[in-house]
């Protein structure tokens, strides 16, 4: 089988099925008492969007030369220092992941989080992505496949502009969350992990047709140790399990976007 035949591309967050219902205290704001429904379909963003990877160039060092020793201000409205938010730039292991199941699942939780980032819409970004956890056999596949996948087609159709950046005025969301894993085969080389995730993905802005959503999946991988480390063989996807909704209120596109800005994401799990 090759890469192409497991790798599945429709479906997905950015796809249409949404069902939402306006509470009358919001006005015209697209997330205003928008309560999220489940989405009926995965757009490809869902698919190629699964799979994290641990790189300095997503964990890059503190922003605006911060100093460490400094605490952020405590005052009412304050913003937070970019430090609060930023990623570290300090790599938690030194050498990959440990050849044995919790790191297989260690991987399998950082891969995820990797392709389901905004970095994926950035042909040099994901190129170095896909370099860095596909099985060396399998890279070109993957990069021919995602190259015809992330058209400037599909970039509008997400919202985008046709290269793939933020219009102005807008954030672009796209993240994925390891919520557990489970290994259900193992061996001293290969292994399959499960992994249950949440997702959010859409661009927060008052005219947004694509507003922020989430979904909930499952991401199976088939690892196999190459070299020094883990890297994906094969994977494939599968909705839910997916919580009852809550009666939570639904952001603006003001909260969300600042929410985004402010919380740094997260490059290692477990």
């Amino acid at each position: 089988m090759t890469l192409e035949d497991d790798h599945e591309v429709s479906g997905g967050y950015g796809g249409t099925g949404h069902t939402r219902t306006r509470l009358p205290d919001r006005g015209g704001d697209v997330y205003g008492g928008a309560r999220r429904g489940r989405s009926s379909s995965r757009s490809l963003v869902t698919v190629v969007g699964v799979i994290v990877l641990l790189i300095a160039a997503i964990a890059f060092a503190n922003r605006g030369g911060d100093n460490p020793d400094k605490t952020s201000s405590s005052s009412p409205g304050a913003q937070p220092e970019a430090a609060s938010t930023a990623a570290s730039g300090e790599k938690p292991v030194t050498s990959g992941f440990a050849q044995d199941k919790q790191g297989a699942q260690s991987a399998a939780a950082n891969y995820a989080v990797a392709l389901g980032s905004a970095d994926m819409f950035d042909k040099a970004k994901r190129d170095a992505i896909l370099q860095a956890i596909i099985s060396p056999s399998r890279v070109s596949a993957m990069e021919a496949a995602l190259d015809k996948a992330y058209t400037p087609e599909f970039n509008k159709n997400v919202g985008l502009s046709a290269n793939g950046s933020t219009p102005a005025g807008y954030t672009f969301v796209s993240r994925t969350s390891p919520i557990g894993t489970k290994v259900t085969e193992a061996s001293a080389n290969n292994a399959n992990v499960e992994v249950w995730c949440n997702g959010l993905f859409g661009l927060a802005g008052d005219s947004s047709t694509n507003p922020v959503t989430n979904s909930w999946f499952t991401i199976t991988m088939k690892l196999e140790w190459a070299g020094s480390d883990w890297k994906i063989m094969t994977h494939a996807q599968k909705d839910g399990p997916t919580p009852v909704p809550g009666d939570d209120r639904a952001s603006s596109a003001d909260e969300m976007a600042k929410a985004v800005q402010e919380y740094g994401g997260f490059t290692y799990a477990r």
